[in-house]
């Protein structure tokens, strides 16, 4: 990335990144710094399809695009609007709602606080790249003891209910790489899919008490 021609300014980085090209070479470059890699098999060999701007791998023949494997990936938002919400979100030091994002991007408010989300989780983690190969996925309950919580949270305790006053926290360990925790809200089936999708790359192996070998679609 040349510093000089780097966007500077709100207005820049929109300019900037609504030419396509600058919006997928920023993307690889920082996704691939070392070359383009197939996220299906790890080959080198592929061949670029500029119509669609996806890549096809000539070891296992499938075709991935510069958002496969990131946390933009399960969205059909385009990297042109990706990138200017990054900006804002890393360069705005007093913190950017996500109405007033929504109306610098041209989206809705769910669009935009749905990208504020996975923009600052990116932030926390320091990349935007998902947990790949096999990942080990677990959760517990966090929380103080008995006698600091208000008396109907103590009361509740004693009736067998365990994690009430307690934050449930989910842990994804990506065997022989990176770890990761985050608060969740219930520790339900359906949040800790979520969550896993989120954050765990397509193709990858997930062990879990309930789903072991798990292969995320």
């Amino acid at each position: 990335m040349n510093e000089e021609t780097f966007p500077k300014t709100l207005l820049g980085a929109i300019k900037y990144f609504a030419d396509r090209d600058n919006s997928l070479n920023f993307m690889v470059q920082i996704h691939w710094p070392e070359g383009v890699t197939c996220p299906w098999c790890d080959s080198s060999e592929h061949s670029f399809i500029s119509t669609r701007r996806v890549w096809k791998c000539k070891s296992c023949r499938k075709q991935f695009s510069a958002k496969a494997g990131t946390i933009f990936e399960d969205s059909p938002i385009g990297l042109d609007k990706w990138f200017p919400a990054v900006w804002m979100i890393v360069n705005m030091k007093n913190g950017i709602s996500s109405y007033e994002l929504g109306k610098h991007l041209g989206v809705t408010q769910k669009t935009a606080w749905f990208m504020n989300h996975r923009i600052r989780k990116a932030m926390q983690t320091g990349t935007f790249k998902k947990l790949s190969g096999e990942v080990e996925v677990d959760e517990t309950y966090i929380g103080g003891k008995a006698r600091n919580m208000h008396k109907w949270k103590r009361e509740q305790r004693i009736q067998g209910r365990g994690g009430v006053g307690k934050v449930a926290v989910m842990g994804l360990l990506e065997r022989d790489g990176e770890v990761r925790a985050q608060v969740i809200g219930e520790a339900d089936q359906d949040t800790l899919h979520k969550a896993v999708k989120r954050n765990v790359r397509r193709g990858s192996e997930v062990f879990s008490d309930g789903l072991e070998g798990l292969q995320r679609p």
